[in-house]
């Protein structure tokens, strides 16, 4: 128990670097980012893809495809959230997912909506017009086109945390993995034709990002959630939103607004009584 407790306390701060390896490789293009983000995983768990023994493409695999698909958009959007806003409000904006992921299982799958549900989705709004409201809303404003990406990134990630739940006893945790980047890694391959001038260094960071959030990270996710139930393994990745917060103050010198601490909390704490609630149900 205390061994799978460590893993994933240990997935979250890791998962904490995100914004930092990101902010590091800004100077690539998005796409060719997400190439290293998708591809790298892919080529590890290789002998996963090309296994005989327990073939990838059998059962539902283009509902499964189609969460692969609708992921290179939510990679997308996560990388654009995180290089036009600040750690702070890209992590807390996305950790709303799990409201998202709330109201599609009420609207779609017509789970019962009771009074403390509605009460936490309003005290999740309320936290989004918080964070939203000192800024100054502009097309031309790259804070606010960040913070708009990284809502986006959490819908369409809640979008398939449904699908690939709705399957995922059909398939191990690596073919997951696998199917989670299998569509992106070729559809980001074009982007590598935009970085002529990146250094080697950089294209070192990128295959370390690739390898540290696409496999260390889910790694450790998976092997805790095993012994974990969901509930406690989900609560603890919420040290996710305080490790990419404080990297990014002492590391990065950003500041942290009063907007998004007071906003923050409203959103994290929502997302976590939501995400206990349909833990216990499951």
């Amino acid at each position: 128990m205390k061994k799978a407790i460590y893993a994933v306390a240990l997935c979250a701060l890791i998962a904490g670097t995100n914004g930092l390896l990101i902010k590091y490789m800004s100077t690539l293009s998005t796409g060719a980012i997400a190439f290293f983000r998708t591809m790298v995983p892919i080529l590890f768990l290789a002998p996963v893809l090309f296994s005989k023994s327990n073939p990838l493409f059998t059962g539902n695999y283009k509902k499964m495809l189609l969460a692969s698909t609708i992921n290179v958009v939510r990679i997308y959007l996560y990388l654009v959230a995180f290089i036009f806003t600040s750690i702070g409000n890209a992590v807390v904006l996305f950790y709303s997912w799990p409201i998202f992921v709330f109201i599609f299982e009420t609207v779609y799958f017509k789970k019962p909506l009771k009074r403390s549900h509605v009460a936490l989705l309003f005290l999740a709004f309320t936290g989004l017009v918080v964070t939203y409201s000192n800024k100054t809303f502009s097309f031309g404003n790259e804070d606010i086109l960040g913070m708009v990406a990284a809502v986006l990134s959490a819908i369409t990630y809640a979008v398939t945390v449904l699908i690939f739940k709705s399957e995922s006893q059909h398939y191990n945790k690596e073919q997951i993995i696998i199917y989670q980047n299998l569509v992106g890694a070729f559809f980001f391959i074009p982007f590598l034709f935009f970085i002529p001038d990146a250094s080697l260094e950089q294209l070192g960071v990128g295959v370390f990002y690739g390898f540290l959030i696409g496999i260390v990270v889910f790694k450790l996710f998976f092997y805790g959630l095993k012994y974990l139930e969901a509930s406690i393994a989900s609560s603890l990745m919420y040290l996710e939103v305080v490790s990419a917060i404080v990297l990014g103050y002492f590391i990065l010198d950003e500041k942290v607004t009063l907007n998004t601490l007071i906003g923050g909390v409203l959103i994290i704490v929502s997302s976590y009584f939501i995400t206990k609630r349909n833990a216990k149900k499951g």
